[in-house]
């Protein structure tokens, strides 16, 4: 029950299998970003996984020998705080482990870097606006998504006319407007930059497609 069949040199393996899983499952979960873990860091998120795994495994697989399963428990946490350690005491390793915040609304105006970057689709980021209470974008001073994959949303002390995102396109998408069709502001599609009447292609991300700009 405790040892199993296997020779002790096997113990060392399972060290080096932990070791080896663990810093891959680190690297493809960066790989993923933020929003894949939700309120978690990329640490606490790899350690309820692997821990998840390695106890249960023993609990329920009898072929599974409890010093195997202890090792790894014991390599998984020594591992995390090892990293925890290396955080601590480097920006660099915090920067690369758990991820920088990313601007993605700036004066009512979706980031270029952002919407290049795609961690979050138009409709995923319009979803976490509209739960912080946003109905277009003119209302933002600044958005940001923090390391941990929530947003930070700062609204303008004086809300300006804006890309409407209520109610959800996916429910009522907007009218699409050609230049001169209305007198009013107009929102880019793409950004919510605001342009004239008149406008052509946005001078921001040079998309040719407008909406009516909400108040």
């Amino acid at each position: 029950m405790f040892l199993g069949d296997e020779p002790p040199l096997f113990l060392l393996e399972i060290f080096l299998r932990t070791a080896i899983i663990y810093i891959y499952a680190l690297v493809l979960l960066r790989w993923l970003g933020s929003r894949t873990i939700g309120q978690l860091s990329t640490i606490e998120f790899l350690l309820v996984i692997a821990l998840g795994s390695a106890v249960g495994d023993a609990m329920f697989y009898p072929d599974v020998p409890l010093v195997h399963a202890l090792l790894v428990i014991t390599v998984v946490v020594l591992a995390n705080k090892a990293l925890d350690v290396l955080i601590a005491n480097s920006t660099q390793a915090e920067r690369a482990i758990d991820g920088v915040p990313e601007e993605a609304v700036r004066n009512g105006v979706i980031c270029r870097p952002f919407m290049e970057g795609h961690t979050l689709s138009d409709s995923e980021l319009f979803q976490q606006l509209r739960e912080n209470g946003v109905s277009q974008l003119g209302e933002i001073e600044g958005a940001y998504l923090e390391a941990d994959g929530a947003l930070t949303v700062f609204k303008a002390k004086v809300p300006r006319p804006g890309l409407p995102i209520v109610p959800p396109w996916e429910i009522e998408p907007p009218e699409e407007l050609r230049p001169g069709e209305v007198s009013e502001p107009v929102a880019c599609r793409q950004c919510g930059t605001i342009g004239g009447s008149d406008s052509h292609a946005c001078s921001y991300c040079g998309h040719d497609k407008w909406i009516r700009a909400k108040e």
